[in-house]
């Protein structure tokens, strides 16, 4: 297929072939809440290419305002192309989403300034390939932050493929920074403690002050108790670290609803964006049979702190509040949400509302949709009092 080096700004129904698609229907939202309001979409074709790669996977975001660009992260092992992320521009016109333009990609680097390399199961040691995540980017420090789920493969009971998880610093040209040191319940291991595959440090985002830096697993660890189930939640964990000591300085529960998209299915975490240094907005995917997903309104305010609670089951800790402010599913007839794994938050709109953008992940499958939704939160242009839909935080 042609390689498209750069997409151009786009206008609403565009259809021609290898640039991105704006949609202009409405997303249907339950509850209708005032705080979310639905301002448009865009699509990126299946296969679309930027410098030889193809933009799938993004599984986080994060909004840069001095350069005015939102840097997006792919969760491709090194399969396609080494880890990466990529640059684009999002546009607003009389409070709506105008264009969307994706102009480069970045190399994120190891230690020794190379890209990473492929797995390679049957080197002497294994060579296992990070699994990109979560990204945010950080102003004061001019710097990402970046996670990787890690691996723990056990199909080869005499070679397990273990990778911890990681939080990494690194230049806004992707080279290493720096790596931020987790509680030691969080190494991988054969064993029945530690992270679960794949459901790991999904996301990451750091508080406007600059002074924390949160982390969040998408499901819970093995020594917490099981993941969620139809009938009842769970509970993982958001992490607090401190970005200038690079250390764990909290620990807290976020409690997970029950699986909500059809039997055998799961729920977790997929992001996070923090409004405060202890309030965010938390993305919840639920999938199965289809997608749905649950904006949060979360704090840490009240929660127990459990840093050095190798295990969260028996006695619960008292767990983070939780607030529903959105609810999309992809069972939805009209531009339907698919698989979301990033929240950030964009510029301010005219009337002082905030914009926030949604990414999917398509898993580099044809029948998914690599998509971008943005909203605007807070009280409307009238000013007036809004009211949130509430939500128990019961596990």
């Amino acid at each position: 297929m042609p390689l498209w080096r750069k997409a151009t700004v786009l206008a609403l129904h565009s259809s021609t072939a290898g640039v991105l698609l704006l949609a202009g229907c409405s997303i249907p939202t339950q509850p209708q809440s005032p705080l979310f309001e639905y301002l448009g979409d865009a699509v990126i074709p299946h296969e679309f290419q930027i410098d030889g790669t193809v933009v799938g996977g993004l599984s986080g975001i994060t909004y840069d305002p001095g350069r005015q660009v939102y840097y997006v992260i792919s969760d491709d092992r090194s399969e396609n192309s080494p880890a990466r992320f990529y640059s684009a521009r999002i546009s607003f016109a009389q409070d709506r989403l105008a264009g969307l333009e994706v102009f480069d990609t970045t190399t994120l680097l190891d230690p020794n300034s190379r890209p990473f390399g492929s797995l390679l199961p049957d080197a002497d040691p294994p060579v296992i390939p990070p699994d990109p995540e979560g990204i945010a980017f950080d102003e004061r420090r001019q710097q990402l932050y970046w996670t990787s789920e890690g691996a723990r493969e056990l199909e080869d009971p005499d070679r397990p493929l273990l990778l911890d998880p990681w939080v990494r610093s690194a230049e806004v040209n992707g080279g290493f920074r720096g790596r931020i040191s987790l509680p030691p319940m969080f190494a991988m291991s054969a064993l029945e403690t530690g992270p679960r595959q794949n459901l790991s440090l999904e996301g990451v985002t750091l508080t406007p002050s600059g002074r924390h830096l949160y982390a969040a697993m998408e499901g819970p660890l093995l020594t917490d108790g099981p993941p969620p189930t139809e009938q009842e939640g769970a509970l993982t964990r958001i992490i607090r670290l401190d970005p200038e000591a690079g250390t764990a300085t909290g620990q807290f529960a976020y409690p997970l609803d029950p699986v909500s998209a059809g039997s055998g299915g799961d729920t977790g975490l997929s992001d996070l964006v923090a409004l405060d240094d202890e309030t965010f907005l938390v993305v919840e995917r639920s999938y199965s049979e289809h997608n749905v997903i649950r904006i949060y309104r979360a704090s840490v305010t009240s929660a127990d702190n459990v840093l050095i609670r190798e295990s969260l089951d028996g006695i619960p800790p008292q767990a983070m509040a939780k607030e529903l402010i959105a609810e999309l599913s992809s069972g939805s007839e009209v531009n339907h949400a698919d698989n979301i794994e990033g929240i950030t938050l964009g510029p301010r709109l005219s009337d002082g509302r905030q914009t926030v953008v949604l990414v999917s992940d398509d898993n580099f499958r044809a029948e998914q949709v690599t998509q971008l939704i943005a909203f605007a939160y807070g009280a409307g242009p009238s000013g007036g009092h809004v009211r949130e839909h509430r939500r128990t935080a019961e596990p």
